[in-house]
C-alpha cells in the first residue's frame, strides 16, 4: 500500500504544473491613465484600480503621466528605462492619444508621426519578448443637443486601430467601448464617472470642477473593468493571472 502511495505521489508531481513565471503589466500613457497625487483627488487615472485585479504573479507599473503623448514621453526619457526594464513575457499597455490629437498644445504630435511612435513602442516591446497591447484614446464625455454621444478621438484613435491591425497586436478599444458606456449611462447619469464637482463639495476643487476628461474612482474602475474584460476576451495569457 505505502508503496502505491508513493508511486501516486510520484506521478501526481509530475503532472503538477511548475510555478507560473513572475511578469511586470507595463502601463504608458497619459492623463487618464496615470496614478494621481492627492491633491487631485479624487480625480483618479483607470490604470490606479487596475492593480488590484491580479494574482501575485503580476506586478503592474503605471509610468503613465499627465499630459504626455507618444512623442514627449520618449522625449522626455519616460520609455527607455521602460524598455531597459522588461523582462521576457511582460506586457505593455499603450495608451495615447489625448496630448497627440490638440495642435495649441506643445504635446502635439502629427498623425504620421503619431504612427511611427505607435509603432516603435510596438517593436521595442517585441525585440524584448514582450507583449504590446494597443488602447485607442479612452472617449471623452461628449453629448450633442438631442443627448446622442459623439466622438472626439475619431482621427487619431483610428490611427491607433489601423497600427494594431497592420501590426497584428492587439487592440482594446476604449474610445469605442467608453463611448457606448457613457451613453448607457445618459447625459446627466455619466457625469457620476468624471471629476464632476459643485463648489464646496471636495476641499481639493472649492470652486467645484467640471471635467468630461479625468475620471472620478467610480469612472476609473468602470474603464479598468473595460480593460480587464477586454484581457478577457483577447484570450491574453494574462487572463489566466486574474484573481479567482
Amino acid at each position: 500500500m505505502k508503496r502505491i502511495l508513493a508511486i501516486g505521489l510520484v506521478l501526481l508531481a509530475a503532472f503538477t504544473l511548475p510555478p507560473k513565471k513572475k511578469i511586470t503589466v507595463w502601463l504608458i500613457g497619459d492623463s487618464t491613465m496615470s496614478i494621481k497625487e492627492t491633491k487631485y483627488y479624487p480625480e483618479t487615472g483607470w490604470g490606479m484600480p487596475f492593480v488590484y485585479f491580479f494574482d501575485s504573479t503580476v506586478k503592474v507599473d503605471n509610468r503613465a503621466q499627465n499630459g504626455r503623448s507618444t512623442r514627449t514621453f520618449m522625449e522626455e526619457g519616460r520609455w527607455q528605462p521602460v524598455v531597459d526594464a522588461m523582462q521576457e513575457g511582460d506586457y505593455v499597455f499603450v495608451q495615447f492619444g489625448h496630448n497627440d490629437e490638440v495642435k495649441t498644445k506643445k504635446s502635439y504630435t502629427t498623425e504620421e508621426v503619431f504612427k511611427t511612435n505607435l509603432v516603435k513602442y510596438i517593436t521595442d516591446a517585441r525585440s524584448k519578448k514582450v507583449n504590446p497591447i494597443l488602447l485607442t484614446p479612452v472617449a471623452r464625455r461628449s453629448f450633442d443637443s438631442a443627448g446622442h454621444i459623439t466622438g472626439t478621438h475619431d482621427v487619431y484613435a483610428q490611427i491607433v486601430r489601423n497600427v494594431a491591425k497592420e501590426n497584428n497586436v492587439p487592440l482594446i478599444d476604449l474610445d469605442k467601448e467608453g463611448q457606448a458606456l457613457y451613453q448607457q449611462w445618459g447625459v446627466e447619469k455619466s457625469k457620476l464617472l468624471f471629476n464632476q464637482l459643485a463648489p464646496g463639495e471636495h476641499p481639493n476643487y472649492p470652486q467645484g470642477k467640471e471635467d468630461n476628461t479625468h475620471f472620478s474612482e467610480l469612472g476609473a474602475r468602470m474603464i479598468a473593468q473595460i480593460v480587464l474584460k477586454n484581457i478577457r476576451s483577447l484570450n491574453l495569457e494574462l487572463a489566466e493571472r486574474i484573481r479567482k
